[in-house]
């Protein structure tokens, strides 16, 4: 932990060394949060609802989805440019330090500025807390925080299969950004509004609903059942085969001989 936390200081103190840059970067990143909840407003606009949902319930889903990704995306992010560190034979480097991999990798690159997004999801969040008081109850305050360390969970793990997968590809495959990048983007609304067999799919194989979906129903009164407060405690089960095909590829690994 106390070698994590070095990391840590170090990833920050560099990135504060161009203030100005970094700083500029970090407004980009927020701006372009922004953009999506400008999008949300509009749609609100023009139709008031969706499937039965207010504009408070889908900044909810909006808020803890872009918390959790932007919040993975700034500490895992060397596990979404991990075909880099095999390129260049950084990993091979990683190989022969008497530390452990998972550790080494998460320190090799950390991107504070990717935290501009998970502002403008606390901004939103406490905006939705201060409209709906409600929303303070206890069971319900707390059913929220386990849904954004829940997403958090799950997009981590999903960084972490995507650097499993790049051992046997060697290049990163584009299609992984589908389900980081693109789940993000699903996860703004509530999964009822798409097809059957999309809320099937991020139910039973990329548990995005257990962390977002369910528990919203119990947050925002359309559920009574207290079992939806701890669907979240779930994506700690999905971490499990994403690090197996972690493992896998660490065994079957071959230096690209840079």
């Amino acid at each position: 932990m106390s070698l994590y936390l070095k990391y840590l200081s170090m990833h920050l103190k560099a990135s504060l060394e161009y203030k100005k840059a970094f700083i500029l970067s970090l407004i980009s990143k927020m701006a372009t949060s922004l953009f999506s909840v400008v999008s949300i407003i509009f749609l609100f606009d023009k139709f008031g609802n969706i499937d039965g949902y207010t504009f408070e319930n889908v900044l909810i889903c909006f808020s803890v989805s872009y918390l959790g990704f932007s919040t993975a995306e700034c500490f895992f992010r060397a596990f979404d440019h991990f075909d880099r560190m095999i390129g260049n034979g950084e990993f091979d480097r990683m190989l022969v330090r008497p530390k452990n991999l998972v550790l080494q990798v998460l320190g090799s690159e950390i991107e504070f500025n990717r935290i501009g997004r998970t502002i403008v999801a606390l901004i939103i969040f406490i905006t939705v807390l201060v409209r709906q008081p409600e929303l303070l109850k206890l069971d319900r305050l707390f059913t929220l925080i386990l849904m954004m360390v829940g997403t958090i969970i799950i997009y981590a793990a999903l960084f972490i299969l995507k650097a499993g997968i790049t051992f046997f590809t060697t290049q990163s495959l584009e299609i992984m950004n589908i389900f980081t990048d693109g789940v993000r983007e699903l996860a703004q609304y509530p999964l009822s509004v798409y097809h059957k067999w999309v809320q099937n799919f991020f139910t039973y194989i990329l548990p995005i609903a257990l962390v977002n979906y369910f528990p919203l129903l119990y947050v925002i009164g359309k559920t009574n059942n207290k079992f939806y407060m701890f669907l979240p405690t779930m994506s700690v089960l999905f971490v499990i085969p994403c690090y197996i095909v972690w493992k896998i590829g660490l065994k079957k690994y071959r230096s690209t001989g840079s």
